[in-house]
């Protein structure tokens, strides 16, 4: 059985192919249309996967659509007409697009995927699944467990903003939900909107911020916007937020109570901005862990699978695993709405055809995530070639040998191998590399090759099987989605003037033998390579392991500020001009800055839109 599912309309469109109960493909539409978080129909994601698949839609059993759009329009109106006449003028821009075709949405796939469809027969094959259903689907169904409870958290669906499902078998049954407006994600959002960064974007951001900071507004959060019960169920006083009927995410409550307008983007962070960042960080974890903890003594599982936006806070994922009320964890690697094209697809053959599950006896049925387009070396020559980029074809061996080199010499390197991951993390398949002995590594990948904050921390990728040598974690952390603090026996001892230093000081700080995946607060989100999902990339590591004995390297996702991942060898180029990067590697192609023809290069400082 062959089922396309499909996310788009809101943020991160995607589309994912599922053949016979094992995903086959899957990839974000921005990775093609270079538009950042692109929310348009998927049309050239869906055209990867019936390609990667070897069919049309014609031999596609079911299209699945990861919401239900008409429950969503009735939580729409609802909100509007409980809050009339506030939110009007929102109501009066929004109800004529509703009408014209999100109401209508089915008629409207249909339309989008006719040209994939040499016989036009396409809305009986036409399924909708519920948002959250999509969400837990996809954390649930591709995990290793045969039975978990499943925790979905996120802005919101159709009505549902969290909520618990038991997964058994190929069975999912939904037992609690928190309903719009009370969200958790989206309480993070005003934050993130508070505090000059992008809703939908910059929520990482704040993550990354908050250990600069201390929580100091952490009580008048939980004192005065969120009550927040011992099982960690929570409601949101809707007179500090404008999100259900304006066009911003805080309200003037808001701003009163924290004394200030929100920060304007370019307006230099301050340490109250630090300690708002630390305090909703640590509102957030308060939650979770509360859910979590109540959620293991009441269904008495040991598993827990994780997905909606707020599972990407791998700070928070890190301290429910460390927590230890469940035994194990696993986080869908695509836990935002892409990954919901996937768990449509996941629901459809399960929960509507009644298909079986078969649990993958490794670490999961994701193949590491690596489920995107892959190049043939002859065509990567051939593309790099019509660019104009000067390069040399090595053997493996060499490829492995040269790559080392050059991170040994402090070079970022451009490493673009085998197929692109699905998902907003690069996972040794779409990314940067550097040295993480390096203590410049990280301000130069910031600043010169990111083109982006500073205080912005890296991830550590590591043989899985020396993780546990540097860093205080026994479980394995194939997507970037736990964080864990490194090892004691690799910690450097701060003299007093530098532990007495506050906010962005910190970052000057060297806190570790491998100071460029060590955050201030002496944690580091982790990447454990595994040979049997990225053998090529664990080869790597072997390699610098063997030259430096030290088994891993700084991986952050190949592009810049704005940009989406690199999804083509013509777009890894166009990157590598355009920055500080100073050897690329495409395949077994390696490239050295020096010998390129600088008329090439472009300039990257400007060309994408703030992240």
């Amino acid at each position: 059985m062959r089922i396309l599912g499909i996310s788009a309309f809101y943020h991160d469109s995607a589309a994912a192919l599922l053949v016979d109960g094992r995903p086959v493909a899957a990839a974000q539409e921005e990775r093609f249309t270079r538009i950042k978080h692109d929310q348009s129909f998927p049309e050239h994601a869906i055209r990867y996967c019936l390609a990667e698949g070897g069919i049309d839609l014609d031999a596609v059993d079911h299209v699945v659509f990861f919401e239900k759009p008409l429950l969503k329009f009735e939580r729409l109106l609802e909100t509007y007409l409980a809050r009339a006449p506030s939110g009007f003028s929102q109501f009066r821009k929004a109800m004529p697009v509703w009408l014209k075709d999100k109401l209508f949405q089915k008629a409207a796939i249909a339309r989008e995927l006719a040209p994939f469809s040499p016989s036009g027969d396409i809305e009986p094959k036409l399924l909708f699944a519920g948002h959250h259903q999509s969400h837990a689907a996809s954390a649930f169904f591709p995990s290793p467990f045969e039975e978990a409870v499943v925790l979905t958290m996120d802005g919101v669906g159709e009505w549902a903003t969290t909520s618990v499902t038991i997964g058994r078998g190929n069975r999912l049954e939904t037992v609690r939900e928190i309903r719009w407006p009370h969200s958790l994600g989206l309480l993070y959002s005003a934050f993130t909107y508070y505090t000059g960064f992008k809703v939908n974007s910059g929520e990482y951001k704040v993550m990354g911020l908050a250990p600069y900071g201390e929580p100091r507004f952490k009580d008048l959060i939980l004192e005065k916007i969120v009550q927040v019960r011992p099982d960690g169920s929570f409601w949101l006083d809707q007179r500090y937020f404008d999100y259900t009927t304006g066009l911003t995410m805080t309200s003037r409550r808001f701003h009163d109570l924290f004394g200030a307008p929100p920060r304007h983007p370019d307006a230099p962070l301050t340490q109250r901005d630090m300690d708002l960042a630390a305090s909703i960080q640590a509102v957030t974890e308060e939650i979770v862990l509360r859910i979590t903890r109540n959620l293991a003594a009441t269904y008495r599982i040991p598993n827990l699978c994780l997905a909606g936006g707020v599972a990407l806070n791998c700070v928070a994922n890190g301290k429910v695993l460390r927590d230890g009320a469940f035994e194990k964890v696993w986080v869908q690697p695509a836990a935002g709405d892409a990954g919901g094209a996937l768990g449509a697809a996941y629901a459809a053959y399960h929960l509507h055809a009644g298909r079986e599950r078969i649990v993958d006896s490794g670490l999961d049925s994701m193949s590491g995530a690596y489920l995107g387009p892959a190049f043939t070396q002859a065509d990567i020559e051939t593309r790099l070639t019509r660019c104009g980029a000067v390069f040399r074809a090595l053997g493996d061996n060499d490829t492995l040998e040269a790559t080392s080199s050059a991170l040994e010499r402090g070079h970022a390197v451009g490493w673009f191998q085998g197929r692109m991951e699905f998902g907003p993390r690069a996972l040794g398949a779409r990314s940067i590399l550097g040295d993480p002995r390096n203590p410049e590594m990280q301000r130069t990948l910031n600043l010169k090759i990111k083109f982006r904050e500073s205080f912005r921390p890296f991830a550590p990728s590591v043989m899985a099987e020396h993780a546990a040598d540097w860093f205080e974690i026994d479980a394995p952390s194939p997507y970037m989605l736990m964080v864990a603090d490194v090892a004691k026996d690799h910690r450097r001892a701060m003299t007093g003037d530098e532990a007495s230093r506050f906010g962005i000081d910190k970052l000057n700080v060297p806190r570790s033998s491998v100071p460029a995946v060590t955050h201030v607060d002496y944690s580091a989100r982790i990447q454990t390579v595994h040979r049997e999902t990225n053998p090529r990339y664990h080869a790597l590591l072997d390699t610098f392991r063997s030259r430096t004995g030290c088994p891993m390297l700084v991986n952050t996702s190949f592009n810049v500020r704005g940009e989406p991942i690199v999804a083509s060898p013509e777009d890894a180029f166009r990157c590598f001009m355009g920055t500080g990067m100073e050897t690329l590697v495409v395949g077994n192609c390696v490239l050295d800055k020096a010998q390129q023809n600088p008329a090439l290069a472009e300039d990257y400082t400007s060309r994408f839109e703030r992240d």
